[in-house]
């Protein structure tokens, strides 16, 4: 979806496909005509975007393979869908029965990364529309923190200005400018926008920025303006932002409270948690802060890395982190200017959610629900729509 921000300036709006397992271009295809086309439809929108997730097997395809990138576009264009933006941080396996902290590998030290990386800028330049010239790529926030060493730091940083070099001569070549996008997590070597402001220092900001994950910095209790503010003193902008929410429990010590964050506590990802605090005090997984009272204490609220979906709060007596989300849109959308132009609805928890959709249909409704929820709140903020079809309009209320 388009939507035009009060200075001018073109706003992307659309859902990343890492909530769909394809890791083939066949499956690919197959999920946008199962998925992605009757979520458009749904809307009524003339032309949905895409935060497109590519396995590093159909990355190297789409790089080497020029033609087959340009019959993507093809293909996404005959669907009415577009792609300004790539999650390039899940390399393969994101929907194996255990992801867990294997979605940091291969982390930014490790050639396979550099390659994968690689392989997705010189696709994006492919798939960009005709009239948009800016792209950007989501990626690991250099690794897990445990291990990390100053060796891993200098191979990063080696892997980091080769990747500078295809982006320079990309821009050179053909006028378009993709934009790497660190996405700041918890328990990563970047996880908060300190962080961020520390290991991002030197690299060329034209090319560098973060994607901002409304959910990641909702978990780390960081206030979505005082976290703005910092990235714009140190001058990172935010390539991308993650349309995402979080889980919340007001008291976690009420046994019903902790009954509840229990279903949520399943095997396939890692499920961070934070305990607000000066710094909070975290664990690596929900099932940790559930078993350990003297790592995580009930004493004040706690937060969860499990991507609610942005339009529907769970079951009480747990919440979202929705204020936040709104919020931190707001702060994005500033009246002048946008920070961003790339938004991403990224639920991909949809599958592990404790009432999982039960068919396609189910899914695709969601999907659409939380688009459609998106949408009206950047309209409520001042966007204002692209002409769509009147009597296809169709709203979550």
């Amino acid at each position: 979806m388009r939507l035009r921000h009060r200075s001018g300036e073109l706003i992307h709006l659309g859902y990343c496909t890492n909530v769909h397992p394809a890791e083939t271009l066949d499956g690919i295809l197959h999920q946008l005509d199962t998925y992605a086309v009757p979520v458009r439809e749904r809307l009524g929108e003339p032309r949905l975007g895409l935060g497109l997730w590519l396995a590093h097997r159909v990355a190297a395809e789409l790089a080497t393979a020029p033609h087959r990138a340009r019959q993507l576009r093809t293909e996404l264009t005959a669907r009415g869908l577009e792609v300004v933006t790539l999650n390039g941080f899940p390399y393969r396996g994101f929907h194996q029965p255990v992801v867990k902290r294997q979605v940091y590998r291969p982390d930014w030290s490790a050639p396979d990364r550099l390659h994968h990386t690689l392989n997705l800028i010189r696709t994006l330049a492919r798939l960009l529309p005709d009239d948009v010239s800016v792209g950007s790529i989501s990626t690991v926030p250099l690794g897990w923190r445990t291990g990390w060493s100053r060796d891993h730091h200098d191979r990063a940083r080696r892997h980091l200005d080769r990747v500078a070099e295809e982006l320079t001569y990309i821009y050179l070549e053909t006028g378009r400018t993709i934009r790497i996008a660190f996405e700041p997590e918890p328990g990563c070597v970047i996880e908060t926008t300190e962080q961020a402001i520390h290991h991002l220092s030197g690299l060329d900001t034209f090319h560098f920025g973060v994607c901002l994950d409304l959910c990641h910095l909702a978990v780390g209790f960081e206030e979505p303006e005082a976290a703005l503010a910092e990235l714009a003193r140190a001058g990172i902008g935010v390539a991308k932002t993650q349309v995402s929410c979080a889980l919340h429990a007001a008291r976690p010590s009420d046994p019903a409270t902790r009954r509840a964050l229990a279903a949520f506590d399943e095997p396939r990802f890692l499920h961070q948690t934070r305990q607000q605090a000066r710094p909070p005090i975290g664990v690596d997984d929900l099932a940790e802060a559930l078993a350990d009272p003297v790592a995580m204490s009930g004493d004040s609220p706690w937060r969860t890395h499990f991507h609610i979906p942005v339009h529907a709060e769970p079951a009480p007596p747990l919440t979202s982190t929705r204020p936040e989300l709104r919020r931190a849109l707001a702060t994005l959308l500033r009246p002048d200017w946008p920070v961003t132009n790339h938004f991403e609805v990224e639920t991909y928890t949809w599958s592990v959610l404790p009432e999982p959709p039960a068919t396609t249909a189910a899914l695709v409704e969601g999907i659409a629900a939380e688009l459609d929820w998106t949408r009206r709140e950047l309209v409520r903020l001042g966007l204002a729509e692209f002409p769509t079809f009147p009597q296809q309009r169709w709203s979550s209320l």
